[in-house]
This record gives structure tokens, C-alpha cells and sequence, in this order.
């Protein structure tokens, strides 16, 4: 028998489907489980950070890529190559400070709210994807850059965009390995 060239592409679409339903239903379960958003917030973040230390091995396995030698290479990396393959989206990236260090990844569509509308308004604070964050900043660890990644624009909480912070914590000279 043969295949319909569209058979992958659907395939792909109801995994994505069912991971964002998933995904949604862990929230719903931390939700029920921590009363305070904070605690929810930090769990999807740890989450999030063993997800991405593992998830690393795999992404340099299928990417293919070289070495990043800028901070502004592996944002771009992370956005252009990295969310488009997990995720299917490719976030802007803008460049916050003088000194090169800070990223923001600006998604006009983020699918893991594809199904969601609002946040409740019992959890104003609730950060609902920042599993992200925790990925990105575990798979950095693992390439030996230290980041800081936070949320600071979200579309479920009304602005207009989604907007993910990246810091990197080191100078690229400090990341230079000294020979004796």
C-alpha cells in the first residue's frame, strides 16, 4: 500500500495536539496539588531544566550544528533551529543590552496555549509555560553556559506578545578553559 505524501505532516500535528493537551492537563495537576502559583511556577521550571538537560544530547544529534561563538549565535540558534524543531515555531530574537548578554525570544504563537483561553483569575501569577524556561536553561548548562530565563511578556496574562528573557551569566572569556 502506498502512503499519502500528507500522512507525516498529520501524524506530526496530532502528536503536537496531544502534547499540548498533556501538557495542560500537568498544569491542571500541579494547580490542584500546590495552592501557590510560585510553587507550580518553580516545579515546571525544575521540570522543565531535567526535560532540557537530556534534551540536548538529542538537538546536537539531529541538528547538526557547529559551535555557537557569540551569545547572539546561540540566541539565534535557540530560536531559529531549536523551537523549530520542538516546538514548530520560530521566535524573533532582539538583543536587550550593550554588552550582548541578554535575548529576548518573542513568540507571536506559542502552541503550548493553543487550547487555552485565560489564566483563572485565582492564578494571576501563574507562569503556564515556564517549563520552557527550565528546558532552555538546562540545555545551556549542559553546553557549559550559565543563563538566567525567565518570562516577561505572556499572552495568557494580556500583553501582546510572549516574550522570553534570556541572561547569560558569564563573559565569554570567563568560559575559556586555562592550560597549564
Amino acid at each position: 500500500m502506498s502512503r499519502s505524501p500528507g500522512r507525516k505532516q498529520e501524524n506530526h500535528k496530532i502528536s503536537r495536539e496531544l502534547f499540548v493537551l498533556t501538557y495542560g492537563a500537568l498544569v491542571a495537576q500541579l494547580c490542584k496539588e500546590y495552592e501557590k502559583d510560585e510553587d507550580v511556577n518553580a516545579c515546571l521550571d525544575r521540570m522543565g531544566y531535567s526535560i532540557g538537560i537530556r534534551l540536548i544530547d538529542d538537538f546536537l544529534a539531529r541538528s547538526a550544528v557547529k559551535k555557537c561563538r557569540s551569545y547572539s549565535e546561540t540566541a539565534d540558534m535557540i530560536a531559529q533551529v531549536a523551537f523549530k524543531m520542538y516546538l514548530g515555531v520560530t521566535p524573533s530574537v532582539s538583543c536587550n543590552s550593550v554588552t550582548g548578554n541578554e535575548f529576548s525570544l518573542i513568540l507571536d504563537k506559542n502552541p503550548l496555549v493553543d487550547f487555552v483561553e485565560e489564566l483563572p483569575a485565582e492564578r494571576a501569577s501563574l507562569c503556564y509555560c515556564n517549563l520552557l524556561c527550565g528546558v532552555i536553561r538546562g540545555a545551556l548548562e549542559m553546553v557549559h553556559l550559565a543563563a538566567e530565563v525567565s518570562f516577561l511578556q505572556d499572552r495568557l496574562k494580556g500583553d501582546a506578545v510572549t516574550e522570553i528573557g534570556i541572561t547569560f551569566l558569564r563573559k565569554p572569556e570567563d568560559r575559556k578553559h586555562r592550560r597549564n
